[in-house]
């Protein structure tokens, strides 16, 4: 590839562009190249569109010619979790039972972002209907991790990550219902954004869990996420400078987040925390015995909803599902109606009193993930082993996902470990804003 474009950030990119130093059409073509010759692209992309691409870079050159580019990063490709619809290409959500599956439009946010002037580079790999954390799929494939080739990447979207990592993308669009955009992006060094429920249309988008399902970017920096939030939504970026942690209150979660944390990520986040001390922000510490509740009351509300709405067309042939899939959404069809609107319930009120305790703070921390990335081999032979890292691997993510918040996931000095900083529904643009100060704190 061309210099350095692989390892440059989204936004990057697009200031080259805006300079005249980068062509649009030679920078798709570089990625598509990539994504030609490398070894490890069929793992990571599901198919790629290069017709789309060349087609969407040629008008993005045209607008740059005549000085009418409609941001940022128009002209700059991106790839896209094989769950967002693609009008005339398939979209099968990593899994046999939609094979051929071909929408007749784009996803609400892929039309979106498109109009925005971003080049769509193809479809990424993904756990199989996005029902896992760990981003091991034996019936499309698993991508690779960047810093462990024998490790899963983190799931859901797992090529969406691998995509930014190995360089075959600037940045990648996932989705995340309990994890699924932090974890693979914390495992793959990667910045990643979980936005609040709501917050961007689900339009033409493979639903998982509907009242947890949300949409976020993976990219190389806290700048791209917020350029790529802007272009999904249609909105403006949110403006970072004069992004500072001095002042800031923040406050580690002690429940739950912090139990049977292994050595390497326990590392990554304490000299993360102590980083973010020393630039400014205060660290207090948070009980909240509420969020045990909470994550007691996710197997039932997450397998219900999620078996409610793929139940008919699994049980037409569920041995096309890699069994540990299949085993997780029929749990679903064990909970009683009565049970899952119970739990809602209380879930509510759990919210709101998260709301109240933590009304003090600028955001909340936790290890993104308690574990390193597993070995993929021993994922598919040790059912303990499975079953451990399994539940481990979205432990802390799935926090976020319970209380309702937006949470943002950066890298720490310990490989494969991140740290994220939680904040309320609808605050992404606040969270974005400290997150930009604690990235350059962390670097």
């Amino acid at each position: 590839m061309t210099g350095t474009w692989a390892h440059m950030t989204a936004a990057e990119l697009g200031r080259e562009i805006g300079k005249g130093r980068i062509h649009p059409v030679e920078l798709t073509e570089a990625f598509l190249d990539q994504i030609e010759s490398h070894p490890l692209a069929p793992r990571i992309y599901a198919r790629a569109t290069p017709a789309r691409a060349r087609a969407e870079a040629m008008a993005a050159a045209s607008r740059a010619k005549t000085g009418l580019r409609k941001g940022l990063l128009d002209g700059v490709p991106i790839s896209w979790k094989d769950l967002f619809d693609s009008a005339g290409v398939a979209t099968e959500g990593g899994s046999a039972l939609l094979k051929g599956r071909i929408p007749d439009r784009d996803a609400t946010v892929l039309e979106t972002a498109t109009l925005q002037g971003l080049v769509c580079l193809g479809k990424t790999h993904m756990s199989e209907l996005a029902f896992s954390g760990l981003g091991l799929n034996p019936v499309t494939a698993t991508p690779p991790c960047l810093n462990d080739d024998r490790a899963v990447p983190g799931g859901s979207s797992s090529g969406a990550a691998a995509s930014v990592a190995f360089g075959l993308a600037p940045a990648a669009i996932g989705s995340d219902t309990g994890g699924s955009v932090r974890v693979p992006a914390a495992w793959n060094d990667l910045v990643g954004l979980k936005t609040s429920v709501g917050s961007l249309p689900m339009g033409g988008v493979l639903p998982l869990c509907e009242r947890f399902d949300t949409i976020g970017p993976l990219s190389h920096s806290v700048e791209d996420c917020a350029l790529l939030l802007a272009a999904l939504s249609g909105g403006a970026p949110t403006d970072l400078a004069g992004a500072t942690l001095s002042g800031k209150r923040l406050a580690i979660l002690e429940t739950v987040a912090l139990d049977d944390l292994r050595d390497r990520p326990a590392q990554g986040f304490d000299d993360a925390v102590a980083r973010l001390g020393r630039a400014g922000a205060s660290i207090a510490r948070l009980s909240f015995p509420e969020a045990a509740e909470a994550m007691a009351l996710s197997a039932a509300l997450f397998t219900a909803e999620a078996y409610g709405i793929w139940r008919d067309i699994i049980e037409t042939a569920p041995q096309k599902m890699f069994p540990r899939i299949l085993e997780r959404f029929r749990s679903g069809a064990n909970v009683l109606g009565m049970d899952y609107v119970a739990g809602w319930r209380r879930l509510e009120a759990i919210r709101r009193n998260w709301a109240a305790e933590t009304a003090a703070f600028d955001a909340v921390l936790v290890p993104t993930s308690p574990i390193l990335p597993p070995s993929a081999d021993r994922l598919l032979t040790d059912d303990a082993y499975y079953v451990t890292e399994n539940l481990l691997a979205l432990r802390n993510t799935r926090v976020g996902n319970m209380l309702g918040v937006c949470a943002l996931t950066l890298p720490t000095s310990q490989p494969s470990c991140g740290i994220s900083l939680m904040a309320g529904p609808g605050q992404e643009a606040r969270l974005l804003k400290l997150g930009a100060a604690a990235e350059r704190a962390l670097r």
